[in-house]
């Protein structure tokens, strides 16, 4: 039986993570989303992100939690392992994992990575995860948006035949 490309290494449940999370070189970075159809937008936010640290941990939420987001009936269009699948082979993600609730608290909980990131459209002060991170004595920071690139936009785009 052939062996499964490296790219599923980086793919873990929840309980795993934990484990696996120590065994990464410092610091650890975390950031989550839904990242349903990548795009550039998606590859240079998460670039930037890994370049932060030593390792980047990415969290997906689940179809369920993705629902709950509102970005319509039919999302994500991808299911949760296909997207964990493509952002595992991207060479700047250590490690994908999923969470089922509405935000990633508790599972930040779990894994105490050294820095939290999110995009430049969040206000980290306003967010309970940036507490959270802080308590421990880690770092929340957003990275710069980068503008022209949204799922919602481009599957918007799609289905108009453009």
């Amino acid at each position: 039986m052939a062996k499964l490309p490296a790219i599923f290494d980086k793919i873990v449940s929840r309980k795993e993570a934990q484990l696996r999370v120590d065994e990464l070189p410092k610091p650890v970075i975390f950031t989550n989303g839904v990242f349903d159809v990548l795009h550039a937008g998606h590859v240079s936010y998460l670039a930037q992100a890994r370049a932060l640290g030593a390792s980047l941990v990415v969290a997906l939420n689940t179809d369920r939690s993705a629902k709950r987001l509102g970005k319509g009936p039919d999302r994500p269009l991808n299911n949760e392992l296909d997207r964990a699948t493509v952002l595992a082979a991207l060479e700047s993600a250590s490690l994908v994992t999923w969470f089922d609730e509405d935000t990633p608290l508790e599972l930040i909980n779990e894994l105490r990575p050294d820095v939290i990131v999110k995009g430049g459209d969040y206000d980290m002060n306003l967010l309970a995860e940036t507490k959270l991170v802080e308590s421990y004595g880690g770092k929340a920071m957003a990275l710069p948006f980068v503008k022209g690139y949204s799922t919602t936009a481009l599957v918007s785009k799609i289905r108009a035949g453009k």
